[in-house]
């Protein structure tokens, strides 16, 4: 039993050397505590431990039990002293054994935990810079909007002269228009009065005509 508990110490101290220090194999190392503590695995370690320290109690007793013949007056006999050596190193062992667990236990919590917050704060760098890179591009967009509102309203001014142009030679056609009309009503009624001059020539000319001084001449 104590060249098992030898092994169990030194695989456990090559446990803690690998969780403490970064290599390829602490990665696996994690994975396989992670499995182990799902499912029906923490009810497996913790009867492991519980035997482990019932075991540990019992050597205790027997070392107790030894002693206190040794104290009652009784000599140890060497198989006494053989058991009682035995006994304290079993029991030596042992308690190392829980504690080299425990701190196995703590480890991987504590590394866990750490990956944890590692990624907890890579993802808030993460969106920090999204929301740096949002308000770089909304100040780009609000500059780029700025610049085609302005040019958007340098567009409406131009138009708005021209219009008001376009609106001066509007007023000024239709000036010229309405003089033209009313010059062209002045040739209207110039032309019907000299129609009308006319038509009382003619009737002159035709009251001349049939006058009997004018069928003697005739």
């Amino acid at each position: 039993m104590i060249h098992l508990l030898y092994s169990v110490i030194f695989a456990e101290m090559a446990l803690i050397l690998l969780l403490l220090f970064k290599t390829p194999l602490r990665k696996l190392i994690i994975l396989t505590f992670d499995r182990i503590k799902r499912g029906r695995g923490p009810v497996v370690v913790k009867t492991i431990g519980t035997t482990v320290f019932v075991v540990l109690m019992s050597s205790v007793y027997s070392l107790l039990n030894i002693q206190r013949r040794s104290v009652d007056g009784a000599a140890l006999n060497p198989t006494d002293q053989v058991l009682a050596s035995k006994h304290l190193l079993e029991a030596s062992l042992m308690g190392f054994v829980l504690f080299l667990s425990l701190m196995i236990d703590r480890l991987h919590h504590y590394i866990r935990e750490l990956r944890l917050l590692r990624k907890t704060m890579e993802s808030a760098k993460k969106q920090n810079r999204g929301f740096e890179d949002g308000k770089n591009t909304s100040g780009e967009e609000v500059k780029a909007l700025g610049e085609e509102i302005a040019g958007l309203k340098a567009k409406i001014k131009k138009l708005e002269s021209e219009s008001e142009s376009k609106g001066k030679e509007l007023k000024s056609a239709q000036a010229e228009t309405e003089a033209l009309r009313k010059q062209a009503d002045g040739f209207l009624l110039e032309y019907d009065r000299l129609l009308e001059d006319n038509q009382n020539l003619k009737n002159q000319l035709d009251s001349i005509d049939q006058s009997p001084e004018g069928k003697k001449s005739m």
